[in-house]
């Protein structure tokens, strides 16, 4: 029977070809190649300069900010998706409702919301003002940039913890309880570790999205702050480096590769 029904799997194995990874070959082949008299040849060049130049930099204080956004997410999310789970189901699944719904709205109108926020003119500013304080710079500033992504991504930390949490038979606490554990050490012996699956996922889909973005520091960060994401932007649209913008690209999918590598072994 299982033979039979293969042949419905081919559309999803060639939409991984063409959309997957016959790009990424592409991506490879510019990053090692270099045009020369209008043939390509190979080279580490690209390679070299970039670990070379200040975009290497960049790099790391991309992920170290992508990293601080993940702590920021799992400090906020656990509590909520705990929080969330200890309700009866219909009050669980509104509650979730509130948390998915701005996910509805453009991802770009999400952010463009913080702007008139925290401009010297927003919101924040003007309760500032009324409380008889001078006003604050936030806009264009790192720490912007990590408010977006911390409201942007934290739905993805909340959702795999919450599914997984909610699969925790009550049984195992309450057997925990009747052996003597109190609350703590029965969600420390109990429900932590059974949580840890969804905290793993939620950890790589905040860390991937935060390291990658370009979007956010863009428009938070007036492009005074920006990440290894705009400079592969950049590389693209307005210098017009393929064979650069590629490596850079190389280099963040093996770092992206590597952290999911990690991840996995851990959870095993």
């Amino acid at each position: 029977m299982e033979k039979r029904f293969k042949w419905l799997s081919m559309p999803y194995i060639l939409w991984m070809l063409l959309f997957i990874l016959f790009p990424i070959i592409i991506v490879i082949r510019y990053s090692v190649t270099r045009e020369v008299m209008g043939d390509d040849i190979l080279t580490l060049e690209y390679y070299r300069r970039f670990f070379q130049s200040r975009y290497f930099v960049v790099l790391l204080q991309s992920i170290q900010l992508a990293f601080v956004c993940t702590v920021i997410c799992l400090v906020i999310g656990y509590p909520m998706a705990y929080f969330i789970a200890e309700f009866p189901e219909k009050r669980r699944n509104t509650m979730m409702l509130l948390i998915i719904l701005p996910m509805w709205m453009n991802f770009l109108l999400r952010t463009f919301a913080w702007i008139s926020i925290l401009s010297r003119h927003g919101l924040i500013n003007q309760i500032l003002l009324f409380l008889g304080l001078d006003p604050v710079k936030m806009l264009y500033t790192r720490g912007a940039i990590l408010l977006g992504m911390v409201y942007n991504f934290l739905p993805f930390m909340i959702l795999p913890i919450h599914t997984v949490l909610i699969k925790i038979e009550n049984s195992f606490v309450e057997a925990a309880q009747d052996l003597g554990a109190n609350r703590w050490q029965s969600f420390w012996k109990i429900e932590f570790p059974l949580s840890i699956s969804g905290v793993i996922t939620g950890i790589m889909m905040v860390f991937i999205p935060a390291i990658s973005t370009f979007e956010i520091s863009a428009l938070l960060g007036g492009n005074k702050y920006n990440l290894i994401g705009n400079i592969v932007e950049y590389q693209f649209k307005t210098a017009g480096n393929w064979h650069y913008g590629s490596a850079i690209a190389v280099v963040l999918m093996t770092l992206i590769v590597l952290a999911l590598y990690i991840t996995n072994k851990y959870e095993e």
